[in-house]
């Protein structure tokens, strides 16, 4: 399935949205933090404990920022990528090695390997933090408790890796070709991460669908043909 084109507005837009909204949070977050170093007079224990929340929330927001200009940069086609030879098992093995602990629970993932070594043309850091993405928000959204699978292995004469639980990797394997679901990168509580891992796969010539069925906790990313 092709993608329309970008609109070039767009990346403007969004260049402009981080230029006008990172000089205010650097002020609010410079002001939180000379209050929480009692410059301007020593604090209550409620004083601080409400001043660290809105600190927490600034350094959210900052790392928001950050996914739109690199959104930006991807969508105008300016991001740099450093390609050369990669292994994609050992780029799947970074990336799960590399998630950030759940707050609340523990949910194993597993990597399975069909085919041993999957080398690629590629930039190792950009390919890690993409399927870092996808994995954490997968993960995330994980309603079971059998963990998530990363399956790497070639189809269709290139790579493909399937990301969910059991049955989900089941149903991604049974799926009919013709038939794949979109992906949806615009879903709450993973920020903008997924809208840049899609970009990043694409600029390595991978393409990202969603599992069938209408689930939610799976996806298939396959490469074009070597």
């Amino acid at each position: 399935m092709s993608l329309p084109a970008t609109d070039p507005r767009w990346p403007k837009v969004l260049s402009l949205s981080v230029h006008e909204f990172r000089t205010p949070m650097t002020v609010v977050a410079g002001y939180i933090r000379m209050l929480l170093k009692d410059r301007a007079g020593p604090l209550t224990e409620q004083q601080r404990r409400l001043l660290e929340e809105a600190e927490k929330s600034c350094a959210r927001l900052t790392t928001l920022l950050t996914e739109v200009s690199e959104l930006s940069n991807l969508e105008a086609g300016t991001a740099p990528f450093n390609k050369g030879g990669v292994d994609l098992a050992a780029i799947l093995n970074d990336a799960i090695g590399s998630l950030p602990p759940l707050p609340d629970r523990e949910v194993p993932v597993t990597l399975d390997l069909r085919d041993g070594s999957m080398p690629l043309d590629g930039d190792a850091s950009r390919l890690t933090q993409g399927f870092r993405a996808i994995i954490a928000a997968l993960r995330r959204e994980l309603i079971g408790d059998d963990g998530l699978i990363v399956r790497g292995r070639r189809a269709e004469g290139t790579f493909e890796v399937l990301v969910g639980d059991p049955e989900t990797i089941a149903a991604l394997e049974q799926e009919p070709p013709g038939v794949r679901g979109v992906f949806d990168e615009w879903r709450g509580g993973v920020g903008l991460t997924l809208a840049v891992a899609r970009r990043i796969l694409n600029a390595h010539g991978a393409t990202i669908t969603a599992a069938p069925d209408g689930r939610k906790s799976g996806a298939r990313i396959l490469f074009s043909q070597l």
